[in-house]
């Protein structure tokens, strides 16, 4: 599990940050690449940590699919979020600090209410032990993802 986990935290870290900086016309192609590489390497994490039945998984997968294309909408803006910040480090003043940080807080809420929208679309998939199971798993990725971005995303000044 940590294996796996580990490769999905280390290409979330190669598209949030290395991506960017790759040249304009390479950086398309080299981002949709990455991008289904971590879904691919979460989906296998998602998959070997489950243990779904046959017929769990028949239900699951489309749910997890919706889910994770709107959770992409807002990795999407966490990135760009990131990048703005990174775009106004040296010049931060009080108007840009306040406006990323109410854009960061309006991101962890609509994180949250995605996560509560999809509740009742697991619960109906699954049991209650394995919509536990899975949310744990997402909030082991996200924990994860969160403590690499930490580490390098410098404080304002």
């Amino acid at each position: 599990m940590k294996r796996v986990l580990s490769v999905v935290v280390v290409f979330c870290a190669l598209i949030l940050f290395i991506v960017p900086v790759c040249a304009q016309d390479k950086a398309a192609d080299t981002n949709q690449l990455v991008r289904e590489k971590i879904q691919a390497d979460k989906k296998l994490f998602i998959a070997e940590n489950m243990e779904l039945t046959e017929s769990e998984a028949k239900a699951f997968w489309p749910v997890y699919e919706g889910y994770q294309k709107d959770l992409g909408k807002v990795v999407e803006r966490s990135r760009k979020l990131i990048e703005d910040y990174a775009n106004h480090y040296q010049s931060m003043t009080d108007a840009t600090a306040k406006k990323l940080t109410d854009d960061m807080i309006g991101l962890e809420n609509d994180r949250l209410k995605l996560r509560k929208d999809y509740l009742p679309k697991f619960r109906k998939v699954l049991s209650d032990k394995k919509t536990a199971r899975y949310y744990q798993l997402e909030n082991k990725i996200f924990a994860v993802v969160s403590y690499e971005l930490a580490k390098v995303i410098p404080l304002v000044k």
